[in-house]
């Protein structure tokens, strides 16, 4: 039977900022991936923004590994000449009653370090988006955008020229925990089925984390991931011109996401989205019919905007832990040896910002196998 030092279930950008991270470090590194490529589900369905950090609790994983993955980003892109702009962000109120939350999430982004961040007024936002509608904002200089496509090839490539071993059409089917080792089952998209071992596995399978945890047993409302799927809308290109930064209402409470907002993306378009809808199956249509809702989402803050400008673009799902209407569920970052499974890494609900996150979570993960090789 063939033998791994470390298995990476998952070819996102998280799966893969972890491999091109650990094969600095150790040699015999599988990632195994049941798509034809990298960064086929969540990784390459968003907004390709680089946050800020300003969202999350304080001292959460989110709050922590968003912070420090966003200058990562930014050295990496720079390091590796991938297209970027550090563009910025409004979040506006556009109502006296919006000011308030607006003034406790400002108050939550410094207390996490989010950089540079400003509130503005009704006027200060005028001067520099004269186009938007808002009674005030918060102005955050240091995010940006990048092409995350280009960032998970760049990570595919390090890893396989440090000797790294990808293996794309290959579903795992089965987990067994067998002398200290993990018997891992495979099929490859022919339908033929083989096994291999593997001394440690991390788990970064997006969508499907869940029930990977679970074919060891690791099972219950703790890991159980809900799919929130969020389709985006293009706004006709003659309106892109009309906004110089990434423009986002005040989130309402215990949303699923951050509220349909509008992106730039690097070709110089824009789009609107991601809405939130929970849904119980993997499906990327787009209802057409939601233009109306997504217009009057937005002509508080973007009056420019007409329902003539939008049209359907494209659509992601988010691996959430969190339910409609319930509580900030974290991150789960974690070595299972607290369920008797030491060497098995779950990473399961990284959802938005694990894209900005994905160096830093790297980081933590290497952190864990050093302490598996002890």
């Amino acid at each position: 039977m063939e033998k791994a030092e470390v298995t990476i279930i998952g070819a996102g950008a998280v799966g893969l900022a972890v491999a091109q991270e650990l094969s600095k470090h150790y040699k015999d590194i599988f990632v195994i991936e049941k798509e034809p490529c990298f960064g086929c589900g969540a990784s390459s369905r968003n907004s390709e923004v680089i946050h800020a950090g300003i969202y999350y609790p304080r001292g959460s994983l989110k709050a922590k590994t968003c912070i420090e993955g966003q200058q990562l980003l930014y050295d990496f892109c720079a390091k590796y000449n991938i297209n970027h702009k550090r563009i910025g962000k409004f979040i506006v109120a556009i109502n006296e009653d919006e000011i308030r939350d607006l003034e406790d999430l400002y108050s939550c982004g410094c207390n996490n370090g989010s950089s540079q961040l400003k509130m503005l007024s009704k006027n200060e936002v005028k001067q520099l988006e004269p186009n938007i509608t808002a009674e005030a904002a918060i102005y955050s200089p240091s995010t940006g955008i990048f092409d995350s496509h280009s960032f998970m090839k760049s990570l595919s490539v390090q890893f396989e020229g440090n000797g790294g071993t990808m293996a794309y059409n290959t579903e795992v089917t089965g987990i067994d925990k067998k002398k200290g080792r993990f018997e891992i089952s495979v099929q490859d998209n022919g339908g033929e089925s083989f096994k291999f071992s593997s001394r440690v596995i991390i788990n970064c399978a997006g969508l499907n984390s869940d029930k990977i945890a679970a074919m060891l047993g690791i099972i219950g409302d703790e890991y159980k991931l809900k799919y929130c799927k969020g389709d985006y809308f293009r706004v006709h290109h003659n309106k892109a011109r009309f906004v110089n930064r990434l423009i986002y209402p005040v989130p309402k409470h215990n949303r699923a996401g951050l509220g349909i907002h509008a992106t730039l993306d690097l070709a110089g378009g824009m789009r609107l989205g991601p809405d939130d809808e929970y849904t119980d199956k993997i499906n990327y249509d787009i209802d057409a019919s939601k233009a109306e809702v997504f217009y009057e989402s937005v002509r508080g803050f973007l009056p420019f905007v007409s329902r003539q400008d939008i049209s359907p673009d494209t659509s992601g799902i988010r691996p959430k832990l969190q339910g409609r209407g319930e509580a900030f569920r974290d991150f789960i970052i974690k070595e299972e040896s607290q369920n008797m499974l030491p060497d098995f890494i779950n990473l399961v609900g990284i959802e938005s910002p694990g894209l900005t996150a994905s160096l830093s979570i790297a980081g933590m993960v290497k952190a864990m196998v050093r302490c598996a090789y002890r």
